[in-house]
């Protein structure tokens, strides 16, 4: 008896989307426009500072600053990133829970890649019917010369991207000099050929695969839907009626004529699959792989325009109104995600808008913990540590309180001039004379450091012990 294999994958089945004009499409294309007027444009925009690359948008890890226009974002500020990383977590859940997988249609980096290549493709190629031709016919002059202008230009795409990338964290004119001239670090052609590698594979060969097998959202994306998220959905009742749909034709013109035979509004045209970029069927109702770009809906429009007839045959609704319920778009869940997400983002901007210009902190060295002086005076040493935070210079004064009698002793650093976003480390000296000693109830000492010039801010205190032996107190 002979065995059969049986294949545990499917073959992939080439998706050929064809254009479709409407609302949702020109939305597409203006937030494709706008990310890319960003994403690629931004690290050319100047920005003058004094004591770095002026560049508006810049990520020195070998300095370890973030340069985003008049926002310097140190090391000690990494909460911020994770506060942002919380915003996008909360405001992914809240806008999923009520326009589902809007991210994925619109915003989502792989959707707006494999939209540019796709525009790139239809270029060259031609539409939807060109481009089958072309695959199914021999390698011919023709198709060697359309194949390889479109491969050549997604590889430029995808090179200008990965470029673009390490554009960010290095001088963008000096790297672009840099690369050509193969003076660049390693690191930034290793970064420029990954990303490159990666763009071309995933927005010009894989496509809809990472959607459909690589992305985890896609699957986990349910648990975040309910009965009134809005979804792009098939009117089935209109749409099949009693008989099912059927295609125009003799007696089935009209839409009166096809309410009389038991024959729904759609005409079976195939056009809101034909422009899907995961090639699915919107009539087989919601399924996994569905990105909500809504190119169905403009396909669908259009036919029933032609047609004359009511649109929303396919649509943004929710199930409860596919059902003849109200959708509830406000309750508890959205409030939820709503208080959560202003008071974190309210949050954040007050910790943006309260930072301060300069930190300081003080530690007493404990080795030795003190130093008898030959009057019997007893002398602590002290590290300070400060930090200019901005992009300008400032002028800093030390100073100490609340123990009877102490002097503060820096060698003349009392006073310190900090250039821009410089770091320091400053010991000091508190000695207390044999006189105070049994006056200094605490044994503590608070030092002051404020600015003197360059910048108003409210002075730093920070109270550190002071330590006196017992047999001389």
């Amino acid at each position: 008896m002979s065995e059969q294999s049986v294949s545990l994958y499917q073959k992939r089945i080439q998706i050929y989307p064809r254009s479709v004009k409407g609302r949702f499409r020109n939305l597409k294309t203006g937030v494709l426009v706008l990310a890319y007027i960003v994403y690629y444009l931004l690290p050319w925009l100047r920005w003058e500072r004094p004591n770095a690359p002026n560049q508006a948008v810049l990520y020195d890890l070998p300095g370890r600053h973030f340069y985003i226009f008049d926002l310097t974002i140190q090391v000690q500020d990494i909460f911020w990133l994770a506060g942002v990383l919380i915003i996008f977590a909360i405001l992914l859940f809240f806008v999923t829970g009520i326009a589902g997988r809007v991210w994925c249609g619109y915003f989502c980096f792989q959707t707006l890649w494999t939209d540019l290549y796709m525009f790139v493709e239809r270029w060259i190629q031609g539409e939807r019917p060109a481009r089958m031709r072309l695959d199914r016919g021999p390698w011919n002059r023709e198709k060697w010369l359309k194949k390889g202008a479109t491969y050549g230009l997604w590889l430029l795409i995808a090179f200008w991207t990965g470029l673009t990338f390490v554009m960010y964290w290095v001088n963008a004119p000096t790297l672009v000099v840099e690369i050509f001239t193969g003076h660049a670090p390693y690191a930034a052609y290793f970064t420029t050929f990954f990303l490159t590698t990666t763009t071309f594979v995933m927005a010009g060969l894989a496509r809809e695969q990472v959607c459909t097998y690589m992305c985890p959202y896609a699957r986990f994306q349910s648990a975040m839907f309910d009965h009134d998220t809005l979804i792009v959905s098939y009117d089935q009742r209109r749409g099949e009626g009693a008989k099912g749909r059927a295609k125009l034709g003799k007696g089935l013109k009209s839409r009166e004529e096809r309410q009389a035979q038991g024959v729904g509004d759609c005409i079976d045209c195939g056009y809101c699959v034909q422009v899907c970029p995961v090639g699915i069927d919107i009539r087989n109702g919601l399924q996994y792989q569905c990105i909500s770009c809504a190119l169905c809906i403009d396909a669908c429009d259009i036919v029933m325009d032609n047609q004359r007839w009511p649109r929303g045959l396919v649509g943004y609704t929710s199930e409860n109104a596919l059902n003849g319920r109200k959708t509830r778009l406000i309750k508890p869940k959205t409030i939820g995600y709503g208080v959560i997400l202003t008071a974190t983002t309210t949050l954040l901007i007050w910790s943006v808008l309260t930072r301060t210009p300069y930190n300081g902190t003080v530690e007493q060295i404990r080795q030795p913990l003190y130093t008898l002086l030959s009057d019997g005076s007893i002398r602590n040493s002290y590290e300070i540590k400060l930090n200019n935070k901005l992009t300008a210079a400032m002028t800093l004064g030390i100073r100490i309180e609340g123990l009877p009698g102490a002097k503060l002793s820096m060698d003349g650093m009392e006073r310190i001039e900090l250039a821009p976003q410089e770091r320091i480390k400053l010991l000091a000296w508190v000695q207390v004379p044999p006189a105070e000693k049994d006056r200094s109830s605490g044994h503590q000492v608070t030092f002051i450091i404020e600015p003197l010039a360059g910048v108003e801010a409210t002075p730093i205190q920070q109270r550190v012990p002071f330590y006196i032996p017992e047999e001389d107190q």
